[in-house]
């Protein structure tokens, strides 16, 4: 091995061909094709006829050498995140790019595929690939050794912006709905005037309207109201009462408001207490908008204010986008939905956290579906949901039971991004189960990994779809030091604090952040994206913030 200096020329040898072996591995591409074979070896019995269209290798996600994922070893775990013999060159140092994944000047191919042989320097094959990963013939009967984990190739940056792009990628459905139904959808087309606001002139304030210099001669009455026929002309020298909100007669000087003003019931004359100004108090006609002037960009959400500015201007109902639809399916044979743990079974924390949480994407979502780890049920609901986005738990590694994968492939999926340089949670994965049709985002099973995949794939993916703006990208001082990953990126919960360090605003991290732990999110209100290696206290670091963090409490589905 590299770094080694045998002594005979038998043990040079060996370690020749052992170096040998392990760059081998290293430069292969996965083993296995969602369609025919492409020179890599005999095609993968489990490959559909009808996939032949799907012809770009795909390689899977790091796993550890028994088929678990790192992110179910210890946290701080010598060697976790490489887990390759001593002597091993990094794949950093064998394939270049490999944890930061293409350029940003993203080209993306009609496809916008990004797990296929031009992102991949490296990559360890599935099982039903493995003897084209090392080499071997299919008719071989000598077991390959396995290749060594290494890290993902796409970045987690990378997959953020597959996601938002592949919800983009289409052109937003538009219906229409009523002002009370429209609450916290997006506009699908700019929102014009179909008035002028105020639509004439009216008061701003209860008093008198007056023309000319003052004082001014006035009758008794109830004067202006609002809701009235346009009034009567008022001749120079005079005055009349005015309400909030009434047409102010041609003519008008401007209103004197009823507390700067003195009315001389005996004389029948109004004095003014203060110097007046013309066109004081009056709201022009268009002051706020013209007929026809653009109010507010597509794409901007359906707030109440939205409602009162859409039903100022004349709206009875708003072209909206529709909430994408998402079925959430949980897979593990292992979860319990009550009770208290036992016999080896757990609670499932996924199901009770994704619907609400993707409602408060503005998704609308069906209840949970527990499968266990079934491939037919698996395959059965994927194929009979008519969402446009299916979320999976689970099943996204190589172990025994993990069947999202290959029923992927044996629908012809196309995989789009096949696990992200990012911890926890990189063995997430994005398909697109048809040309153009839904998608379906594959999370890790644990916690806080299920999470970071929901922020970067769910939560792009479905902001695309439904036409919203991406969420803004701001940094903030973290105030402690934050290991990270040696290679990729890491997200770490973490809570603003009041005060400020540096003269600045700062976050906290949080502890109990491991993949499987839901503690320290739960105190959160966001996510920081450490580089990788760490940073330090007080370095700037961009944040995340969770949908209940800027949330308000009348969007539909938000919490706060």
């Amino acid at each position: 091995m590299t770094g080694r200096r045998p002594d005979d020329a038998h043990a040079l040898a060996r370690a020749a061909e052992e170096e040998r072996a392990v760059q081998q591995a290293l430069a292969l591409v996965g083993g296995r094709t969602f369609g025919p074979s492409s020179g890599r070896g005999a095609p993968d019995e489990r490959t559909p006829p009808d996939a032949a269209h799907c012809s770009s290798p795909h390689s899977e996600p790091p796993r550890g050498a028994s088929g678990s994922s790192p992110e179910h070893l210890p946290e701080g775990a010598p060697d976790t995140w490489t887990d390759v013999p001593p002597g091993t060159p990094s794949p950093a140092a064998s394939a270049p790019n490999l944890a930061s994944g293409p350029s940003d000047d993203l080209a993306f191919e009609p496809s916008d595929r990004v797990s296929g042989a031009s992102d991949r320097a490296s990559g360890a094959s599935r099982a039903s690939g493995a003897s084209r990963a090392s080499g071997a013939s299919d008719s071989s009967d000598r077991a390959p050794e396995p290749a060594p984990p290494v890290s993902p190739s796409v970045s987690w940056e990378r997959a953020r912006t597959v996601a938002a792009h592949v919800g983009r990628s289409g052109p937003p459905a538009a219906i229409r709905l009523p002002l009370d139904r429209a609450l916290g959808h997006v506009l699908a087309e700019t929102l014009d005037a179909l008035t002028d606001l105020p639509p004439f002139d009216t008061s701003a304030m209860d008093g008198w309207a007056v023309a000319g210099p003052g004082p001014w001669a006035f009758e008794g009455g109830a004067g202006l109201l609002a809701g009235r026929d346009a009034p009567a002309r008022l001749p120079d020298g005079t005055a009349v009462r005015i309400a909030t909100g009434a047409r102010v007669p041609a003519e008008t000087t401007a209103v004197v408001r009823t507390e700067h003003a003195h009315a001389d019931e005996a004389k029948g004359l109004v004095h003014a207490r203060r110097p007046l100004a013309t066109g004081q108090d009056i709201r022009p006609r268009g002051q706020e908008c013209r007929s026809g002037d653009p109010l507010l960009p597509a794409g901007t959400v359906v707030t109440p204010a939205v409602l009162g500015l859409a039903a100022a201007a004349g709206y009875d109902a708003l072209p909206a986008v529709p909430r994408p639809r998402v079925d959430i399916l949980v897979l593990g044979d292992e979860l319990l939905a009550a009770g208290l743990p036992r016999d080896g079974l757990i609670r499932d924390a996924l199901g009770p956290m994704l619907a609400p949480w993707l409602r408060a994407l503005g998704a609308e979502v069906s209840g949970p579906r527990r499968l266990g780890d079934d491939a037919e049920a698996l395959r059965a609901a994927v194929v009979g949901s008519d969402a446009d986005l299916i979320v999976t738990t689970g099943g996204t590694a190589s172990g025994p039971v993990d069947h999202v994968h290959r029923v992927l492939e044996d629908l012809g999926a196309e995989l789009l991004v096949d696990g992200v340089a990012v911890r926890p949670g990189h063995p997430m994965l994005l398909a697109r189960l048809s040309p153009g049709g839904p998608c379906l985002v594959g999370l890790p099973g644990n916690p806080l990994a299920a999470v970071a995949g929901l922020l970067t794939l769910a939560e792009p993916l479905l902001a695309g779809i439904a036409g919203r703006p991406p969420q803004d990208a701001y940094r903030a001082l973290v105030h402690a030091e934050v290991h990270g990953h040696p290679h990729d990126t890491r997200l770490v919960p973490v809570v603003h604090r009041a005060g400020r360090v540096g003269g600045r605003d700062h976050v906290a991290p949080l502890r109990y952040n491991g993949p499987a732990m839901l503690r320290g999110i739960a105190s959160a209100d966001g996510l920081a994206v450490v580089p990788p290696g760490g940073v330090r206290s007080g370095t700037e670091v961009e944040i995340l913030d969770l949908p209940w963090a800027p949330a308000t409490p009348w969007t539909e589905g938000c919490f706060t």
